[in-house]
């Protein structure tokens, strides 16, 4: 590869992230502001839902980011909600893959799609597993309690500073990963790239729910780039951002301390994923 294609590369993935720079700053904004005003009502909602948990959880999973995953992790740990609710919420969190898709206009239509699919998903397998689960919430446990433990109620700071500092950490993984996939589209072709994620493949799939298991946003960003290239399916995304459950892998790892039963959880999560991804493949939407 020459020199000159590769400042090419440089140049448009620094142009393709230029113009989506505004938009994730606004949207951070906003999230802030709502998070802001609202988060603590909504959390409180999530943990006295009770029966509704599973559907609760599913819709406001959907929620950019991994804040509720985060907080849901936190109050199954401490015995507050469900199993069902906890797993309707890590199917529905997409971290950031709907920012991501929001900020390619043309592709907006995909979001109501993947909505759709996941809440479905979520709706189904949030209420599943809560017939079958043993183990069921402490009637003695409460937001409160769990509250006054972690600090949600403390002081909450203004909304600027946390918006850039969101906005500056997902360029960062944006610019590195676009970068990653122009090179390799150059390199390789969309079609060799699309063979080495084995796409048209059963087992696509599987790979992406591997994807999406890594505690970070950078999977999310990595599956909705992919999937915007065309080198991943809808089916695979899908199975991809339905394990893609953020840090909420890892508080639940680091406050529940029943490590057999996280596996147990993460396991679940990724069978139910693949799952879901298979039988959209075979039925596609």
């Amino acid at each position: 590869m020459t020199i000159d294609l590769l400042l090419d590369i440089i140049k448009e993935t620094l142009s393709d992230c230029a113009k989506i720079l505004p938009f994730l700053f606004l949207a951070f904004l906003l999230l802030e502001a709502i998070e802001h005003r609202t988060s603590e009502k909504i959390n409180k909602k999530i943990a006295s839902s009770g029966k509704a948990g599973p559907a609760v959880g599913a819709i406001l999973g959907c929620i950019p980011q991994c804040g509720f995953s985060v907080f849901c992790a936190n109050l199954f740990s401490n015995g507050v909600i469900t199993l069902g609710t906890l797993i309707a919420v890590f199917l529905s969190t997409s971290d950031e893959a709907l920012l991501i898709i929001l900020s390619h206009p043309q592709q907006k239509g995909e979001i109501f799609k993947l909505l759709a699919v996941k809440i479905i998903i979520a709706l189904i397998f949030g209420y599943a597993v809560d017939f079958f689960a043993k183990k069921h919430p402490s009637p003695e446990k409460h937001i409160e309690d769990h509250c006054r433990s972690c600090g949600c109620h403390g002081e909450h700071g203004g909304i600027l500073k946390p918006a850039v500092k969101h906005t500056v950490k997902i360029m960062l993984f944006l610019i590195a990963i676009v970068f990653a996939l122009n090179f390799l589209v150059e390199a390789l072709g969309i079609d060799a790239l699309s063979k080495l994620l084995l796409n048209n493949s059963a087992l696509q799939p599987f790979i992406a729910g591997l994807i999406g298991l890594i505690p970070n946003c950078a999977a999310s960003i990595l599956l909705t780039e992919l999937y915007l290239k065309g080198a991943l399916s809808f089916a695979s995304v899908t199975a991809g951002l339905c394990t893609g459950a953020g840090a909420g892998l890892l508080v639940l790892f680091k406050e529940n301390r029943n490590i057999k039963e996280n596996l147990k959880i993460v396991a679940l999560l990724y069978v139910i994923a693949v799952f879901s991804g298979s039988l959209i493949s075979i039925f596609p939407i």
